[in-house]
C-alpha cells in the first residue's frame, strides 16, 4: 500500500482569540493511501500544538514511520494496519490520518458514504453551533445576530479572554432568548476563578460551560458548585476521563481520539457512563470536518446528539461552501467515502 504525505496551510478570515493564544492560520497534513487495485483514500492530521501539545513536525515524523508498516502489509485488514502503526508510534493525531484514509478508501470501494458504513440508518443532518469569534461587544453582537438569522440554534463563545460578561450580554441580546448559548474557557480558570466566572455569566442563560478548568478533580469540584451544565474537552484526554461521569457532557474530537473508529468507541463509553457526547472540530481541514460529520450522523442513529462544533470551515479563506450549514445543520456528504476532496 502506497502512502503519500503533504502539508497544507489554511488561513483564517479573521484572527481567533482563545485562552491559549491568537490563531491566524492552521497547518494540516493530508495523506493518500492507495492499494494495489488503485483505490485511494484520503485522510488528515490536524494537530494544534498550543491546544494539544503536538507539533506538525512530530506528526509528520510519525507518518513517515508508518510508511514501512503500510508497505509491508498490503493485504491486511484496516484494524490490523492501524494496530501495526500504533505499535510503531502511538500518536493519535497521526493515527487519525491513517484511520480516515482507510474509512475513505472503504467507502469509495463500496460506493457508500462513510456514515452508511457506520450504521444502516445514519441521521440525514447534524445540528451544529455557530462560533462567535469577535473579541469586542459590537462585532460579537453582529455575528450572533447573523447566526440567528441563518437558523443556528446554538452559539459558542470563547471566554477567559477579556470582556466575557459584556460580550455575552451583547450576544444574548442580539441572538434572542430562543438560541442556546455555550461558552468555552479552554481551561483558562482555576477552580475558584471558574466558580466566580460561571456564576457571574449564568444570568444570560448558559446551555453548558466547556472546559472551565483542567483536570478531572477540578472539573468535578466546579460542577458541584455551579448551576450550569459542565462539559470537558481537553480533560477528556486524561486517563479514565471518558467513563468517569465527571461532567454533564464530553466533547470528542477526531484528531485527539485517533480517528473515526476510536471516536465511535469513546462516544459509546461516554454515553454508557451517563454523560452526553458531542463532536467538535479543533479547526480541522475539510477531511477532518467531513469525518466528524459522518461520525456524528452515525452516532445520532442511536440517540440524540447535542449541537456539534463542526461549522468551522467558513472561518477559513477559500473554503466557503464546503459542507454548508443550512438552518443550523450540516448534511453528511452523500458521495462515496468521506465525500470531500483534500484542500
Amino acid at each position: 500500500m502506497d502512502l503519500k504525505v503533504s502539508r497544507t496551510r489554511l488561513r483564517l478570515k479573521r484572527e481567533l482569540q482563545t485562552s491559549f493564544g491568537v490563531l491566524r492560520e492552521r497547518e494540516t497534513i493530508t495523506v493518500c493511501l492507495t492499494d494495489a487495485d488503485g483505490v485511494a483514500g484520503y485522510g488528515e492530521a490536524s494537530p494544534l500544538e498550543p491546544y494539544d501539545g503536538v507539533s506538525i513536525e512530530r506528526v509528520h515524523h510519525a507518518l513517515e514511520r508508518y510508511r514501512e508498516v503500510l508497505t509491508q502489509n498490503p493485504g491486511a485488514q484496516s484494524i490490523q494496519l492501524i494496530e501495526a502503526c500504533r505499535a510503531v508510534d502511538d500518536l493519535p493525531q497521526a493515527l487519525a490520518a491513517i484511520d480516515l484514509a482507510l474509512w475513505d478508501r472503504a467507502g469509495r470501494r463500496r460506493g457508500l458514504p462513510v456514515c452508511s458504513l457506520i450504521t444502516d440508518a445514519p441521521a440525514t443532518a447534524v445540528p451544529v453551533n455557530a462560533t462567535v469569534s469577535a473579541s469586542d461587544r459590537a462585532s460579537a453582537a453582529e455575528q450572533a445576530a447573523a447566526a440567528a438569522r441563518a437558523g443556528f440554534g446554538c452559539l459558542k463563545v470563547k471566554v477567559g479572554v477579556g470582556d466575557d460578561a459584556g460580550r455575552l450580554a451583547a450576544v444574548r441580546a442580539a441572538a434572542g432568548s430562543g438560541v442556546l448559548l455555550r461558552v468555552d474557557a479552554n481551561g483558562a480558570w482555576e477552580v475558584e476563578q471558574a466558580v466566580r466566572a460561571i456564576n457571574a455569566l449564568e444570568p444570560v442563560g448558559l446551555e453548558l460551560v466547556e472546559e472551565p478548568t483542567h483536570g478531572l478533580r477540578a472539573i468535578q469540584e466546579v460542577r458541584a458548585r455551579v448551576a450550569a451544565r459542565v462539559a470537558i474537552d481537553e480533560t477528556a484526554a486524561e486517563p479514565g476521563a471518558l467513563g468517569a461521569n465527571a461532567a454533564d457532557a464530553v466533547c470528542l474530537k477526531i484528531s485527539r481520539c485517533g480517528g473515526i473508529s476510536n471516536l465511535l468507541a469513546a462516544a459509546t463509553l461516554v454515553r454508557t457512563a451517563g454523560a452526553e457526547a458531542y463532536i467538535s472540530s479543533s479547526l480541522d481541514g475539510p477531511l477532518g470536518v467531513a469525518a466528524a460529520v459522518h461520525a456524528a450522523a452515525g452516532l445520532a442513529a442511536h440517540g440524540p446528539m447535542p449541537h456539534c462544533g463542526l461549522a468551522t470551515l467558513d472561518l477559513f479563506e477559500d473554503l466557503d461552501g464546503l459542507l454548508p450549514v443550512r438552518s443550523g445543520e450540516i448534511e453528511p456528504p452523500r458521495s462515496p467515502g468521506l465525500g470531500v476532496s483534500p484542500p
